[in-house]
Protein backbone atom coordinates (compact mmCIF):
# COMPACT_ATOMS: atom_id res chain seq x y z
CA UNK A 1 0.00 0.00 0.00
CA UNK A 2 1.34 3.71 -0.49
CA UNK A 3 2.27 5.62 1.86
CA UNK A 4 0.79 8.88 0.02
CA UNK A 5 -2.03 8.76 2.04
CA UNK A 6 -0.09 9.14 5.10
CA UNK A 7 2.01 12.28 4.02
CA UNK A 8 -1.76 14.01 2.74
CA UNK A 9 -3.15 13.07 6.13
CA UNK A 10 -0.04 14.62 8.07
CA UNK A 11 -1.60 18.25 7.65
CA UNK A 12 -5.22 19.49 8.26
CA UNK A 13 -7.28 20.12 4.65
CA UNK A 14 -7.48 23.61 3.98
CA UNK A 15 -10.56 23.46 2.52
CA UNK A 16 -13.26 25.15 4.48
CA UNK A 17 -16.47 22.34 3.06
CA UNK A 18 -13.77 19.85 4.95
CA UNK A 19 -11.26 21.31 7.77
CA UNK A 20 -10.33 17.50 8.35
CA UNK A 21 -7.54 17.05 11.13
CA UNK A 22 -4.36 15.52 10.86
CA UNK A 23 -4.44 11.66 10.59
CA UNK A 24 -8.27 11.56 9.02
CA UNK A 25 -8.90 11.49 5.89
CA UNK A 26 -10.93 13.99 4.00
CA UNK A 27 -15.02 14.61 3.79
CA UNK A 28 -17.43 15.60 1.32
CA UNK A 29 -20.06 17.91 1.82
CA UNK A 30 -22.41 15.13 2.87
CA UNK A 31 -20.37 13.55 5.30
CA UNK A 32 -18.51 10.75 3.95
CA UNK A 33 -15.27 9.84 3.74
CA UNK A 34 -14.42 10.93 0.19
CA UNK A 35 -12.99 9.20 -2.68
CA UNK A 36 -9.80 10.65 -3.02
CA UNK A 37 -7.46 13.72 -0.57
CA UNK A 38 -8.53 17.57 -1.73
CA UNK A 39 -6.11 18.49 -3.56
CA UNK A 40 -5.18 21.94 -1.72
CA UNK A 41 -4.95 19.14 1.14
CA UNK A 42 -1.99 16.94 -0.41
CA UNK A 43 -0.36 20.10 -2.16
CA UNK A 44 0.76 20.84 1.05
CA UNK A 45 2.98 18.10 1.14
CA UNK A 46 6.02 18.74 -1.48
CA UNK A 47 6.36 15.33 -2.40
CA UNK A 48 2.96 15.43 -3.96
CA UNK A 49 2.55 19.10 -4.61
CA UNK A 50 2.77 17.80 -8.17
CA UNK A 51 0.37 14.87 -8.54
CA UNK A 52 -3.08 14.83 -9.79
CA UNK A 53 -4.54 12.72 -7.21
CA UNK A 54 -4.34 11.17 -3.93
CA UNK A 55 -6.91 8.29 -3.89
CA UNK A 56 -8.17 7.69 -0.50
CA UNK A 57 -6.99 3.89 0.27
CA UNK A 58 -9.55 1.07 1.57
CA UNK A 59 -8.49 1.08 5.02
CA UNK A 60 -10.41 4.50 5.21
CA UNK A 61 -13.55 3.09 4.12
CA UNK A 62 -14.16 5.66 0.91
CA UNK A 63 -17.92 6.33 0.71
CA UNK A 64 -18.51 5.71 4.45
CA UNK A 65 -19.90 8.12 7.19
CA UNK A 66 -17.40 10.30 7.32
CA UNK A 67 -15.33 10.11 11.68
CA UNK A 68 -12.26 11.35 12.64
CA UNK A 69 -9.36 9.49 13.89
CA UNK A 70 -6.60 9.93 16.61
CA UNK A 71 -4.16 13.12 15.49
CA UNK A 72 -0.64 11.95 14.59
CA UNK A 73 2.08 13.14 17.76
CA UNK A 74 3.74 15.10 15.49
CA UNK A 75 1.13 16.91 14.08
CA UNK A 76 1.33 20.87 14.74
CA UNK A 77 5.08 20.65 16.27
CA UNK A 78 7.05 23.69 16.47
CA UNK A 79 9.78 23.83 13.66
CA UNK A 80 13.39 23.36 14.89
CA UNK A 81 15.99 25.86 13.09
CA UNK A 82 15.92 28.48 10.57
CA UNK A 83 17.44 28.12 6.67
CA UNK A 84 17.57 31.09 4.48
CA UNK A 85 17.71 30.16 0.81
CA UNK A 86 18.26 32.72 -1.65
CA UNK A 87 17.53 33.33 -5.40
CA UNK A 88 19.31 35.67 -7.73
CA UNK A 89 18.43 36.26 -11.35
CA UNK A 90 19.29 38.39 -14.13
CA UNK A 91 17.45 38.64 -17.59
CA UNK A 92 20.78 38.75 -20.22
CA UNK A 93 23.71 36.77 -20.29
CA UNK A 94 25.24 40.20 -20.33
CA UNK A 95 23.67 41.03 -16.59
CA UNK A 96 26.24 40.77 -13.79
CA UNK A 97 24.68 38.89 -10.64
CA UNK A 98 26.97 40.28 -8.37
CA UNK A 99 25.12 42.86 -6.42
CA UNK A 100 22.82 39.97 -6.05
CA UNK A 101 25.02 37.78 -5.22
CA UNK A 102 26.79 40.18 -2.45
CA UNK A 103 23.33 41.46 -0.89
CA UNK A 104 22.10 38.05 -0.12
CA UNK A 105 25.55 36.70 1.04
CA UNK A 106 25.21 39.89 3.65
CA UNK A 107 21.89 38.87 4.92
CA UNK A 108 23.44 35.40 5.90
CA UNK A 109 22.01 33.70 2.92
CA UNK A 110 24.31 30.55 2.85
CA UNK A 111 22.87 28.44 -0.18
CA UNK A 112 21.96 30.67 -2.95
CA UNK A 113 20.02 29.54 -6.57
CA UNK A 114 21.43 31.88 -9.57
CA UNK A 115 20.15 32.19 -12.71
CA UNK A 116 20.16 34.08 -15.89
CA UNK A 117 17.02 33.84 -17.63
CA UNK A 118 14.33 36.16 -19.17
CA UNK A 119 11.47 37.31 -17.03
CA UNK A 120 9.44 36.08 -19.95
CA UNK A 121 10.31 32.18 -19.81
CA UNK A 122 7.65 30.63 -18.19
CA UNK A 123 10.31 27.65 -16.83
CA UNK A 124 13.28 28.87 -14.27
CA UNK A 125 15.08 25.99 -13.10
CA UNK A 126 16.72 27.35 -10.44
CA UNK A 127 13.93 29.28 -8.83
CA UNK A 128 11.99 25.84 -9.07
CA UNK A 129 14.42 23.93 -7.18
CA UNK A 130 14.94 26.32 -4.62
CA UNK A 131 11.32 26.76 -3.86
CA UNK A 132 11.08 22.57 -4.28
CA UNK A 133 14.34 22.31 -1.66
CA UNK A 134 12.14 24.96 0.46
CA UNK A 135 9.12 22.63 1.08
CA UNK A 136 11.49 19.80 1.77
CA UNK A 137 13.49 21.49 4.91
CA UNK A 138 9.92 22.93 6.10
CA UNK A 139 8.02 19.63 5.98
CA UNK A 140 11.32 18.14 7.87
CA UNK A 141 10.13 20.52 10.45
CA UNK A 142 12.62 23.49 10.10
CA UNK A 143 11.59 27.16 9.57
CA UNK A 144 12.52 28.41 6.19
CA UNK A 145 12.67 31.99 4.21
CA UNK A 146 13.31 32.56 0.83
CA UNK A 147 15.10 35.59 0.41
CA UNK A 148 15.46 37.90 -3.17
CA UNK A 149 17.33 40.83 -3.71
CA UNK A 150 13.79 42.42 -5.20
CA UNK A 151 10.54 40.81 -5.71
CA UNK A 152 11.42 42.19 -9.98
CA UNK A 153 13.87 39.31 -9.58
CA UNK A 154 10.61 36.72 -9.17
CA UNK A 155 8.16 37.85 -11.82
CA UNK A 156 5.48 40.18 -11.99
CA UNK A 157 1.58 40.44 -11.94
CA UNK A 158 0.37 36.58 -11.73
CA UNK A 159 3.34 34.79 -11.65
CA UNK A 160 4.69 36.04 -8.35
CA UNK A 161 0.81 35.86 -6.73
CA UNK A 162 1.26 32.54 -8.05
CA UNK A 163 4.23 31.53 -6.29
CA UNK A 164 3.55 33.59 -3.21
CA UNK A 165 0.80 31.33 -3.25
CA UNK A 166 2.93 27.86 -3.75
CA UNK A 167 4.86 28.96 -1.14
CA UNK A 168 2.46 30.26 1.27
CA UNK A 169 0.63 26.29 0.86
CA UNK A 170 4.42 24.89 2.09
CA UNK A 171 4.32 27.53 5.20
CA UNK A 172 7.59 29.29 3.69
CA UNK A 173 8.41 32.84 4.77
CA UNK A 174 9.82 35.13 2.09
CA UNK A 175 11.87 38.11 2.15
CA UNK A 176 12.93 41.21 -0.02
CA UNK A 177 16.02 43.07 0.61
CA UNK A 178 14.92 46.20 -1.12
CA UNK A 179 12.49 47.33 -3.78
CA UNK A 180 8.46 48.14 -2.94
CA UNK A 181 7.75 44.94 -0.42
CA UNK A 182 11.12 44.96 0.92
CA UNK A 183 10.98 43.44 4.44
CA UNK A 184 10.38 39.82 5.84
CA UNK A 185 6.81 38.95 5.31
CA UNK A 186 5.45 35.91 7.12
CA UNK A 187 3.07 33.34 5.33
CA UNK A 188 -0.17 34.35 7.04
CA UNK A 189 0.65 38.27 6.38
CA UNK A 190 -0.78 40.76 4.23
CA UNK A 191 1.67 40.18 1.17
CA UNK A 192 0.89 36.69 0.83
CA UNK A 193 -2.89 37.36 1.14
CA UNK A 194 -2.71 40.48 -1.18
CA UNK A 195 -0.54 38.26 -3.38
CA UNK A 196 -3.22 35.46 -3.55
CA UNK A 197 -6.01 37.38 -3.76
CA UNK A 198 -4.66 38.99 -7.34
CA UNK A 199 -4.03 35.67 -8.83
CA UNK A 200 -7.62 34.13 -7.75
CA UNK A 201 -9.15 37.55 -9.65
CA UNK A 202 -6.86 36.50 -12.65
CA UNK A 203 -8.01 33.02 -13.02
CA UNK A 204 -11.56 34.09 -12.48
CA UNK A 205 -11.26 37.16 -15.19
CA UNK A 206 -9.63 34.25 -17.44
CA UNK A 207 -12.54 32.02 -16.79
CA UNK A 208 -14.91 34.40 -17.02
CA UNK A 209 -13.73 35.61 -20.45
CA UNK A 210 -13.27 31.69 -21.26
CA UNK A 211 -17.00 31.43 -20.68
CA UNK A 212 -18.06 33.92 -22.23
CA UNK A 213 -16.03 33.46 -25.58
CA UNK A 214 -17.53 29.80 -25.87
CA UNK A 215 -21.42 31.28 -25.01
CA UNK A 216 -20.30 34.04 -27.93
CA UNK A 217 -19.27 31.06 -30.47
CA UNK A 218 -22.55 29.05 -29.86
CA UNK A 219 -24.64 32.09 -30.78
CA UNK A 220 -22.83 32.14 -34.28
CA UNK A 221 -23.02 28.55 -34.48
CA UNK A 222 -19.85 27.65 -34.02
CA UNK A 223 -18.93 23.96 -32.15
CA UNK A 224 -16.04 24.97 -29.59
CA UNK A 225 -13.11 22.01 -30.04
CA UNK A 226 -13.80 18.98 -27.90
CA UNK A 227 -17.48 19.38 -27.27
CA UNK A 228 -18.84 16.84 -29.22
CA UNK A 229 -16.72 14.00 -27.04
CA UNK A 230 -19.39 14.36 -23.93
CA UNK A 231 -22.04 11.88 -23.87
CA UNK A 232 -24.53 11.13 -20.66
CA UNK A 233 -22.22 8.25 -18.62
CA UNK A 234 -19.17 11.28 -19.51
CA UNK A 235 -21.70 13.55 -17.55
CA UNK A 236 -23.14 11.71 -15.23
CA UNK A 237 -19.90 10.45 -13.96
CA UNK A 238 -18.13 14.36 -13.74
CA UNK A 239 -21.37 15.20 -11.66
CA UNK A 240 -20.49 12.39 -9.20
CA UNK A 241 -17.05 13.60 -9.21
CA UNK A 242 -17.60 17.10 -8.71
CA UNK A 243 -20.16 15.94 -5.85
CA UNK A 244 -16.94 14.59 -4.46
CA UNK A 245 -15.75 18.42 -4.43
CA UNK A 246 -12.78 17.26 -7.35
CA UNK A 247 -11.16 19.78 -9.39
CA UNK A 248 -11.64 20.08 -13.24
CA UNK A 249 -8.62 18.64 -13.70
CA UNK A 250 -8.83 15.62 -11.81
CA UNK A 251 -12.12 15.48 -13.34
CA UNK A 252 -10.68 14.69 -16.80
CA UNK A 253 -7.98 12.80 -15.51
CA UNK A 254 -10.91 9.90 -14.25
CA UNK A 255 -12.97 10.22 -17.44
CA UNK A 256 -12.49 8.85 -20.67
CA UNK A 257 -14.29 9.82 -24.65
CA UNK A 258 -15.63 6.68 -26.06
CA UNK A 259 -16.53 7.65 -29.69
CA UNK A 260 -14.94 9.65 -32.68
CA UNK A 261 -11.25 10.55 -33.15
CA UNK A 262 -10.57 11.17 -29.41
CA UNK A 263 -12.02 7.71 -28.33
CA UNK A 264 -9.74 6.41 -25.73
CA UNK A 265 -8.65 9.71 -24.55
CA UNK A 266 -8.88 12.06 -21.65
CA UNK A 267 -11.65 15.27 -21.98
CA UNK A 268 -9.26 18.35 -21.21
CA UNK A 269 -10.65 20.16 -18.27
CA UNK A 270 -12.11 23.20 -20.42
CA UNK A 271 -14.17 20.66 -22.00
CA UNK A 272 -15.24 19.21 -18.80
CA UNK A 273 -15.84 22.70 -17.36
CA UNK A 274 -18.25 23.43 -20.41
CA UNK A 275 -19.89 20.68 -19.84
CA UNK A 276 -21.07 21.03 -16.53
CA UNK A 277 -21.71 24.74 -17.54
CA UNK A 278 -23.83 23.97 -19.88
CA UNK A 279 -25.80 21.16 -17.60
CA UNK A 280 -26.00 23.74 -15.19
CA UNK A 281 -28.18 26.03 -17.69
CA UNK A 282 -30.15 23.46 -18.75
CA UNK A 283 -31.51 22.41 -15.61
CA UNK A 284 -31.22 25.74 -13.64
CA UNK A 285 -34.98 26.75 -12.29
CA UNK A 286 -36.75 29.45 -14.60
Amino acid sequence: MSDDFKRAESRDCPMSTCAAPAGSPCRTGKGKVAIQYHTARFRLVPQLAKALNVPTPAVRKPGSAWAELPRPANAGAEPVGHARLGYARASTARQSLDSQLDSLAEAGVTRIFSEKISTRATQRPELDKAVALAGELRASGVCVTLVVHEHKRLGRGIELATLAEELKASDVGLQFLTGELQGSHDPSGIVFTVLAALSGMEREYIRDRTLEGHESARKRGKTIGGASVADDHMLSMALHLREQEMSLRDIAARLVITKGKKKGQHPSPATVMRMLHEHDEATAPM
